[in-house]
């Protein structure tokens, strides 16, 4: 596509076309007005959703990025604007999504002047993208921004920001604009060939382990593995557990499903760890939230890790037995002719005999409480009864997360959207607007505590402007509840700051014209979440819950994940 006598904003937006964008999310501001200028021209090619913050802005590109598998795309301002993306940039590092941050800068002659609003967002965001670069001349828009997609997504993905200055967006292009979409076939392969010996090894490794055990993480969705996976655990016959990012991506009314790992997972997830003789850890990085103390985690099995990272192999896990790099999809399908066709019946019915403890001392009084105040664990169950298990879920962070990790029965590929490795509070509310114009055909339902809310609670104007049909369930205890959970239990209730005087969430969704109710009794939960999941319109959800419940079972902070506690 060549075009002539176009500014840089121009070509960005010919750029944002040529990659096959059609949706953005953004904030205008001064130095990255221009670019908004060009917007104006495009309105029926590009779709942009104006957030009420910037950080909703990148939160929502992350969930479009999450649900789509495509790069999600934010602009803002320089100066504030820029910086107050920095947190979604951070959390897309740690979860590996593809983001393109487009920021505007101040004028070139300007830089370094302390201009209004001007901040070095190159410096600032360095540690936490894959790759950044400042544009100062028109002419390298289309060749940059060409190059930013392909990082974006190839290998293991990340977020990209890419600084412009207003001079830089003003100028006429030198040369015909002519849009490198080609890029990639200019460089050199980043991802290594795999070693075929390694192939061979881990696969008489599975075939020789009595008690294998796999570990699926998020880069089983990101690699799109989620059927081939299904066809080796259906002939290897091994146990598979999922980490927080990877539910979902293993259907979990599988026979060989056995739950999620990690801190408030499963408890015979985490203890069947330490009895296992082999570890096939695949798209996760071991994360302390699922090893516990990493001097204590699996001693009795060979670890086999398999991620596209080289640059995690070992980082963790110091004495990996053996490893490849590549990409899930495709090292799975080259082990499955390999690997021998097994049950493991006994080794998984070990896993079921510790189910029974959990369901006892935990689930059975988390989903079914006779008396007393309503339970996060109850509420989940019953919406996860209700929708049949065909949510998408968008979960904030908190007690709720652990909750709607843990009693939602995910049956479809990619239907849980949480912020994992950052932690981030408020993700879920602006999370969900992206997740629900990426897949407008399907319910969005949002899990979030009081806290949570608070924090990005403004983006309920952007759900109303756009008429978007996203359902919220505020899980209200009046308290930080995680927090609160740790002071209580490690620091002998010195509840230190965690009570919240909240404001009435009703009142404030009718301010937004939307939808809502009030639940503060049992006998009214379900017919509340009728309302809500039948609404075709936008609905918010406050539920009052037990204020100081606690989820279990946990691995307390620096032990071995076979201390996992029940109670």
């Amino acid at each position: 596509m060549i075009d002539s006598n176009i500014n840089g904003s121009e070509a960005i937006v010919k750029s944002l076309l040529n990659e096959g964008v059609n949706t953005i999310f953004g904030y205008p501001g001064g130095a990255i007005m221009p670019l908004y200028d060009a917007l104006y021209k495009y309105q029926k090619l590009i779709n942009h959703i104006l957030v009420r913050h910037e950080q909703g802005a990148v939160h929502a590109a992350q969930g479009y990025a999450r649900i789509t598998q495509n790069a999600g795309v934010c602009i803002a301002t320089s100066g504030p604007g820029a910086i107050n993306l920095m947190t979604g940039i951070a959390d897309a590092m740690m979860d590996s999504t593809p983001l393109i941050c487009i920021t505007g800068q101040v004028n070139e002659s300007l830089l370094g002047t302390d201009a209004f609003q001007e901040a070095d967002i190159i410096s600032m965001t360095l540690p936490i993208t894959k790759w950044n670069y400042q544009i100062v001349d028109a002419n390298e828009i289309p060749y940059i921004l060409s190059k930013a997609f392909f990082i974006t997504s190839n290998g293991k993905p990340g977020p990209v920001l890419i600084d412009i200055t207003k001079n830089a967006q003003l100028s006429i292009l030198n040369n015909k604009f002519s849009h490198y979409k080609k890029y990639y076939h200019n460089i050199k392969n980043i991802n290594k060939k795999i070693k075929h010996d390694n192939i061979f090894n881990i696969a008489n490794e599975i075939n020789n382990a009595q008690r294998p055990y796999l570990l699926a993480g998020n880069g089983i969705l990101i690699s799109k593995a989620q059927n081939v996976l299904k066809k080796f655990i259906d002939k290897t016959g091994i146990p598979v557990a999922v980490t927080l990012l990877g539910l979902s991506a293993f259907p979990h009314d599988h026979p060989k499903y056995v739950g999620m790992l990690g801190m408030h997972g499963n408890y015979s997830t985490n203890k069947m760890i330490q009895e296992a003789d082999l570890i096939i850890g695949i798209g996760m990085r071991f994360d302390d939230r699922v090893t516990g103390n990493v001097n204590y985690f699996a001693k009795n099995a060979k670890i086999i890790h398999i991620d596209i990272n080289e640059s995690e192999i070992k980082k963790v896990i110091k004495n990996t037995h053996d490893y490849i790099v590549g990409d899930a999809f495709n090292i799975i399908n080259m082990l499955l002719p390999l690997v021998a066709k097994k049950d493991h019946i006994q080794w998984i019915n070990k896993f079921k005999t510790l189910d029974k403890e959990e369901k006892k001392h935990v689930i059975d009084s988390d989903i079914n409480p006779q008396n007393g105040d309503i339970s996060m664990g109850e509420v989940i169950n019953m919406l996860s009864i209700k929708t049949k298990g065909n949510a998408i879920i968008v979960a904030d962070v908190g007690q709720h997360q652990m909750y709607a990790a843990r009693y939602y029965k995910y049956l479809n590929n990619n239907s849980y959207i949480t912020s994992g490795g950052l932690g981030t509070m408020g993700f879920a509310i602006p999370a969900s607007l992206g997740v629900q114009i990426g897949s407008p055909n399907q319910q969005v339902i949002v899990i979030v505590g009081d806290g949570g809310f608070q924090m990005t609670m403004q983006e309920l104007g952007t759900i109303s402007q756009y008429k978007l049909p996203i359902k919220i369930i505020i899980l209200n205890n009046q308290y930080l509840g995680m927090v609160r959970q740790w002071q209580q239990l490690f620091f002998e209730k010195r509840y230190s700051f965690v009570s919240m005087q909240n404001p009435d969430f009703c009142k404030i969704a009718d301010g937004f014209n939307i939808k809502n109710l009030l639940v503060k009794e049992r006998h009214n939960l379900s017919n509340a979440l009728d309302k809500m999941i039948n609404s075709k319109e936008a609905f918010l959800l406050t539920i009052f819950v037990g204020k100081e419940l606690n989820v279990f079972p946990m691995v307390p902070t620096g032990s071995s994940v076979s201390d996992i506690r029940l109670k």
